[in-house]
């Protein structure tokens, strides 16, 4: 079982697993160690650890870091500089879409790595015969998004602190926008986005808390709403949930049965349907009736100028042959038949 030890190589970086190959080294020492891009200084996060299984082939720890390690690493800052400002007249030169963020330089400077933004994918392969003439080495171009970039420069947030991401974050949660409606924050874009113009990350510190606080306010809010309910039926229930009868001192109050509650219920039901009315067949004749005159008035009023034709006048009894009469509550529907059949009866 091989004995590793967590190696970070950046501030609130990620953390890897590098096998210690019988080094003794403690937190905070600083120890040079062959990574993907070369030998790099890297600093010691986590302690010696033993573990069963490693997941992939582990790198090991060559050395700790020595006084010739850290000139050489004074040397590749400035080598840094110079490259990023050749770089960036080259840029300039082609005029490329991209913008440069940070140049790293491995410590046996076998490779030089080059972090830049842009919105969409770049052809920077002059660019980089460019600087491969120029520095006789291995040139490589990484893209990466506003988050990272943001990491890389560091910044001050709204809260007047520098940005979370510079400061402990070593990984980006997911962040959406219903983080800030579960906390009734204002959807305001300019207050919930960060310096790299996303989604502040600490929008989800706080949700899990608030989630089970938010689960509390809407029983409590249930429980209210049943109670309003409740009340207005002679009953009246509890936060706990058990129905309870309001007595005439207002001292002692007693539990009801679930079948009491039940009744309530039913009543209060029975009582909502009372006050359902439906418009009567007489009601909706007169409606009918003054929606036509109202429409004629209308139109009368806008056709002044038109000839009118002359109305033809018609007498009570012919009125009363061709349109039933308006029925009061209590009246047959059709009583004007039954008057007519009866009249020819007598005859």
């Amino acid at each position: 079982m091989p004995t590793v030890v967590g190696i970070r190589f950046k501030k609130c970086g990620k953390i890897y697993d590098f096998e210690v190959d019988g080094l003794t080294v403690k937190v905070g020492d600083f120890v040079v160690v062959e990574s993907s891009f070369g030998l790099t200084i890297g600093n010691v996060a986590i302690g010696e650890k033993t573990i069963e299984v490693a997941d992939k082939e582990l790198k090991k720890v060559i050395r700790s870091v020595t006084e010739e390690d850290i000139n050489a690493k004074e040397g590749n800052d400035l080598l840094e500089q110079q490259t990023r400002e050749y770089c960036l007249e080259r840029i300039a030169a082609r005029v490329l879409p991209m913008k440069l963020v940070y140049t790293e330089v491995t410590l046996d400077r076998r490779r030089i790595v080059f972090y830049f933004t842009a919105d969409g994918r770049i052809d920077f392969r002059e660019l980089v015969k460019d600087l491969a003439s120029r520095f006789k080495t291995r040139i490589e171009m990484r893209q990466i998004g506003v988050r990272d970039e943001t990491k890389f420069i560091g910044g001050i947030g709204i809260c007047g602190r520098e940005v979370c991401c510079r400061t402990f974050l070593s990984n980006f949660a997911p962040i959406s926008i219903r983080m800030a409606k579960k906390q009734d924050l204002a959807l305001n874009p300019g207050k919930l986005s960060g310096l790299c113009g996303r989604l502040m990350c600490c929008l989800g510190f706080e949700v899990d808390d608030f989630r089970a606080e938010d689960a509390i306010v809407i029983k409590e809010d249930i429980a209210i709403d049943e109670l309003i309910g409740e009340e207005k039926c002679g009953f009246c229930i509890n936060v706990e949930g058990a129905a309870v009868a309001p007595q005439s001192d207002g001292n002692e109050v007693s539990e009801s049965t679930p079948d009491t509650a039940t009744a309530a219920s039913k009543n209060r039901d029975r009582r909502k349907k009372q006050f359902i009315r439906r418009p009567s067949t007489a009601t909706a004749a007169k409606e009918t009736a003054a929606a036509k005159e109202a429409s004629e008035t209308k139109a009368g009023g806008s056709a002044d100028t038109t000839p009118q034709e002359p109305v033809k006048q018609e007498s009570p009894a012919d009125a009363s042959k061709d349109t039933p009469s308006e029925t009061k509550p209590g009246e047959k529907k059709n009583k004007w038949r039954y008057r007519k059949f009866k009249a020819k009866k007598k005859q």
